[in-house]
């Protein structure tokens, strides 16, 4: 318990570093903020997986959120003991106002290189396909590493989730960023989620394992179900607000949303399907434009307004 109250403690340190709200702390690291008011109220152990993300937003080693390199040791396996241990006395550990020296892993450390090959790997070969060992080769490093920052496969699927949920949102919100135009906007929303480019493609190869991880997996399945919450949420204000500048009909705005991303989900997953590899393989229709396509008629048909004459 004391160990669980130090951990807390840090975390605020944290927080307040960041000189957000404990609320849009939880935003930021993709948690509900109940969770994080619990974890900090001491009646929650915060998971390796939060950790890291924390760790990572804080500009902080995971080693001094756990105060030291035995903390460190207690929420690893037992194939990680050792490595974590002298990961932590290697490294100094620092406050969240001391300044983050250079790491040869990219833009934010470890964890994030971690979790950035985890989903890469996903998306090649599926998750139950990827061994830790796999990732620990991406990653030029041993298992023993790997389960010091994620304990296990479980600890490794929940931050990869959190992640693509994570990025998915920053790239909606800066790619919308400054668009006034209800219609403008949500062709934009339309475009980002048409699996044209590399990355969208890989993208949406981890969505379509995680689904089947959701179905089975609790902890996965409230994350699926917090990312749809946010995401029909964002549909939802952009038709609101469209039906407000008089550029789409006065629908339901909540039950639009519900049928748009409905549509986008069934489609992309046909796309994927019959574009292995990135290649139409000659199936009409079934391409990443007659996406596009479908998606762009349903909004002009069903939501956009009539034009006077």
């Amino acid at each position: 318990m004391q160990q669980q109250d130090e951990v807390a403690a840090r975390v605020r340190q944290v927080i307040d570093a960041a000189g957000v709200s404990a609320r849009e702390f939880a935003r930021r690291i993709v948690i509900d903020p109940s969770k994080l008011s619990r974890s900090l109220n001491g009646t929650r152990r915060f998971t390796a997986a939060e950790l890291a993300r924390i760790a990572d937003i804080g500009a902080v080693d995971v080693g001094w959120l756990l105060g030291s390199a035995a903390g460190a040791a207690a929420d690893t396996d037992a194939a990680g003991l050792t490595a974590a241990g002298a990961a932590v006395t290697a490294s100094p550990v620092r406050s969240p106002s001391a300044p983050r020296p250079p790491v040869p892993s990219p833009e934010g450390g470890r964890p994030l290189q971690i979790v950035r090959e985890t989903v890469r790997l996903i998306a090649e070969r599926g998750f139950h396909a990827v061994r830790v060992a796999d990732i620990a080769a991406a990653c030029h490093t041993s298992t023993a590493a790997i389960h010091y920052h994620f304990p296990g496969r479980d600890e490794l699927l929940e931050a990869a989730v959190r992640w693509c949920m994570d990025e998915d949102t920053r790239r909606r919100a800066d790619a919308t960023a400054g668009t006034r135009h209800a219609g403008d906007e949500l062709r934009l929303l339309i475009e980002l989620q048409t699996p044209r480019t590399e990355q969208q493609r890989r993208q949406w190869c981890v969505w379509l394992d995680l689904w089947a991880e959701a179905a089975r997996s609790t902890t996965v399945g409230r994350l699926h179900v917090e990312y749809y919450r946010q995401w029909r949420g964002t549909v939802a204000d952009v038709i609101r607000r469209g039906v407000e500048q008089g550029v789409f009909r006065p629908v339901d705005a909540d039950g639009a949303a519900l049928a748009l991303t409905a549509l986008i989900d069934g489609l992309a997953s046909q796309v994927l399907a019959t574009e292995p590899g990135g290649r139409d393989d000659g199936v009409p229709g079934t391409g990443a434009q007659a996406m596009h396509d479908a998606l762009t008629a349903h909004v002009d048909a069903c939501l956009t307004a009539p034009t006077a004459d």
